[in-house]
């Protein structure tokens, strides 16, 4: 067995369901225990967060990944048990095999043979982990961003470890990723009885036309790097459940994923602006969940395309697509920021999986990018 999947195996066996380590930063911190490191806590609330660097000058490359899986779901429909790392052929199974601890083992092993070889480094790297990342995400990177700036740690190179590949590995490198802008909308009206409307204020009637005047806007067309961006309901809730109730009250939860054509003030403002024009008795609670960032090029860019190109022969596509990661919050401090991982095809689903021979060649590729930029 390769070190990697060896260490990815005892990743996921343990069971470190959002938002708890469950010791797996003492395994990772054993593994490199005999390496010039330093080790900075982050810790906040109920959340688990390190910094290992190594090295004293130069640019700082930072591995980002998180600990912390989505609970598996019934476990009953899982082919083998979700905490007990299976092989099947050339695929591994258990909660986590690709999002994300496969990645996590990759880079450490790329770690060990990369520091084992005693080489001259020009830059500092490091790797920084969280263990709130899957769950409400408050307490981990969000927090650790500015804390970071404020101790006065600039991270000049962010390799994110998210499942980013589509059908091979490194197919796909995500060099940016959209705004996600949340809200919550509380339309409000009047209960009644159905058989008397005169007296009472349907809220649905009345939001109707907005939600439909919102989901046909066009918003922006986009750009050379991202897709226009997009408006999405995801939940109404309104009535008592009863069928001659008129609901004195609607809730629409909806969501945008935007690009750098447009900002989260500028959407706030046309959204409410539409509700107004609607004539709505409302009340709008907004969730900025990150703004979009673009690394179009530069140094870790090249250094990622070239490596995947020369562990695995194939030229990868960059793309800014899916939803949101961490790295949202490394990106507002002047880092470039870029997703290389596994494949992506099972991540959050039961019996999640990951090919042990694309998690060999990942950190064979981690070593190569580590290498371009640190020598």
């Amino acid at each position: 067995m390769s070190p990697t999947i060896e260490l990815c195996k005892q990743l996921i066996e343990r069971q470190s369901v959002t938002p708890n380590d469950a010791g797996c930063f003492p395994l990772i911190l054993d593994r490199l225990e005999n390496f010039d490191i330093t080790v900075t806590r982050l810790d906040c609330e109920d959340v688990e967060n390190i910094l290992i660097t190594i090295g004293d000058e130069g640019p700082l490359l930072i591995f980002l990944g998180h600990t912390d899986v989505v609970p598996t779901g019934p476990e009953s429909e899982w082919r083998y048990p979700p905490f007990e790392p299976t092989e099947e052929g050339d695929l591994l199974f258990g909660r986590g095999t690709a999002d994300m601890k496969g990645s996590i083992a990759a880079f450490i092993t790329a770690t060990e043979r990369f520091l084992a070889s005693k080489p001259m480094m020009k830059a500092r790297f490091g790797i920084l982990l969280t263990s709130d990342e899957e769950g409400a995400a408050d307490y981990g990177i969000r927090y650790v961003a500015p804390e970071l700036q404020r101790r006065g740690i600039d991270i000049d190179y962010c390799l994110v470890g998210e499942p980013s590949s589509t059908n091979k590995l490194g197919d796909v490198i995500k060099n940016g990723r959209r705004g996600s802008l949340g809200a919550t909308l509380k339309v409000i009206g009047k209960q009644g009885h159905v058989a008397y409307p005169q007296l009472a204020d349907n809220p649905i009637h009345k939001a109707m036309q907005a939600l439909s005047d919102l989901v046909a806007t066009e918003w922006d067309q986009g750009n050379d790097f991202f897709p226009p961006t997009s408006f999405q309901i995801s939940n109404i809730n309104s009535g008592t459940g009863a069928t001659n109730v008129i609901p004195g009250d609607m809730e629409v939860v909806c969501n945008f994923r935007y690009s750098t054509e447009t900002t989260a003030e500028e959407l706030k403002a046309r959204v409410e602006a539409v509700l107004t024009r609607a004539e709505l008795n409302y009340d709008i609670t907004w969730k900025l969940n990150g703004e979009p960032f673009l690394t179009a090029e530069g140094e870790l860019v090249e250094a990622c395309v070239q490596s995947v190109e020369e562990i695995t022969g194939r030229s990868p596509n960059l793309s800014t697509s899916g939803g949101t990661s961490d790295g949202r919050f490394i990106a507002p401090l002047g880092a470039q920021v870029v997703e290389l991982g596994p494949l992506n095809a099972t991540i959050h689903q039961v019996n999640e999986n990951v090919s042990m021979s694309d998690l060999n060649q990942l950190s064979e590729v981690y070593e190569a990018i580590i290498r371009r930029l640190m020598t």
